[in-house]
């Protein structure tokens, strides 16, 4: 899919029964495509002057897309089986890792409070504040939302992973959902969750799907083309057994598996793995990777992770170029940061690798790699070079977090309920 550049507004829409679209600027509109309620495509569809009529948008995206067979009768089967888990699904403990970001945090916690699946609470961990902003804004939403347990916490040394793992400590459901502050949360993201959460014995991790929230500048679509952070519309289940990939650099590339803005793990096992590890993530010298890691150690560990589209965030990117430049750069930090902490937590795996380095390069930097396949002739070297840059920095930055880093208290089971989980 071809983003055109500039302001392209945005649609969700349901093949059981698709509205029109009206006028929009520019003439093109991206619509998220969805089959009873599940997520099966993006398509960016040319608007008439007059905008489309129902048909006429059906004829649209029947030109651009075909269903795959059986899809209907899958969402069927999985939105009847949320029902069920409605009453006897897992509960879940919502966390959001925030510094100083009143608004956007608030506009999060309220797409939250819409989530068709009830057994959930909500822990916000305030990461080195510099003002009283995010706990007002907390205090202020519990006092509006009395069926939402939330609980505020204050973490003051910097650090996504030590906050989310300040945040574990009191953890109270039987999975940790992560999320950011720069989000909102589609309804059923949760119940979609609680479905591949107990789909499969081994499921220890769930990621979802991330979609931008608007592509509206030149910096959000060049992050489209490096990427995004959608991994697809179908369902896959990974481990390193029967679900192996066909992936000659499994399982280093975690990446390819979702990332940490949507992401859940089995509380009880990430705590006997001792949480996301400090030295890695925002607000450290490696700038990333605490979320790569941890999906890495599920999968050496024996675990399996469940990609699941169904659940679905939104994500607000950086909108401007000299943001878009910085990302780059601690993307690469954060990528080659995580690979030096996975080589020293399996060093055998890491000896394996090592003969493939070559095929590890081409993925990152190769033209024809499925990283780069949707950059165009336009995209910025330079954004290119920022980001190996930052891969070349990545080493000897997890090593200064490691030798930096400040001692922490050990991730135990979760403390006393400050109100129960609702369901």
């Amino acid at each position: 899919m071809t983003l055109p550049v500039g302001p392209v507004q945005a649609f969700d829409v349901d093949l059981r029964g698709l509205p029109g679209l009206p006028p929009v600027e520019g003439g093109r509109a991206r619509v998220l495509v969805r089959s009873h309620g599940a997520p099966v495509t993006v398509c960016v569809v040319d608007v008439p002057p007059e905008g489309l009529e129902a048909a006429q948008l059906a004829q649209r995206l029947a030109d651009l897309f075909a269903p795959a067979a059986g899809t209907e009768n899958v969402d069927l089967a999985r939105r009847a089986r949320r029902s069920e888990l409605a009453e006897r699904g897992p509960t879940m403990t919502v966390q959001i890792a925030t510094r100083d970001r009143p608004d956007p945090l608030r506009r999060c916690l309220d797409s939250i409070a819409c989530a068709d699946y009830r057994a959930f609470d909500i822990v916000v961990i305030d990461n080195a504040p510099a003002t009283d902003e995010t706990r007002a804004v907390v205090r202020a939403w519990e006092q509006a939302h009395p069926e939402v347990a939330v609980r505020y916490l204050r973490e003051p040394v910097p650090g996504a992973a030590r906050a989310h793992n300040r945040g574990l400590e009191v953890a109270t459901g039987d999975w940790v959902v992560r999320t950011d502050d720069d989000v909102v949360v589609d309804p059923q993201w949760l119940a979609a969750i609680a479905d591949a959460a107990t789909s499969a014995p081994d499921v220890q991790c769930v990621t979802g799907l991330i979609l931008p929230a608007e592509i509206d500048t030149p910096a959000q679509e060049l992050l489209e083309q490096f990427g995004g952070y959608a991994r697809g519309f179908r369902r896959r289940h990974v481990d390193k057994a029967a679900h192996r990939p066909d992936d000659p650099l499994f399982p280093f590339t975690t990446g390819r598996l979702g990332s940490g803005a949507n992401i859940a793990f089995a509380a009880e096992q990430l705590r006997a793995r001792g949480g996301f590890d400090i030295a890695l993530g925002p607000g450290t010298p490696a700038k990333g990777g605490e979320d790569l890691l941890a999906l890495f150690d599920v999968l050496t560990g024996g675990g399996g992770v469940v990609y699941e589209p169904s659940a679905l965030v939104w994500h607000w990117n950086r909108r401007d170029y000299a943001s878009l430049q910085r990302l780059m750069h601690d993307y690469g930090v954060g990528l080659s940061a995580y690979l030096t902490a996975a080589a020293l937590r399996e060093p055998r795996l890491a000896v394996g690798m090592a003969g493939k380095a070559a095929l590890g390069v081409r993925h990152v930097l190769g033209r024809s790699s499925p990283k780069n396949s949707a950059k165009t002739r336009d995209y910025p070297r330079e954004l290119e070079r920022r980001e190996l840059r930052g891969m070349l920095a990545g080493p000897a930055a997890y090593v200064a977090g490691r030798l930096t880093r400040t001692p922490e208290r050990p991730v135990v089971a979760g403390a006393e309920r400050s109100r129960e989980v609702a369901r």
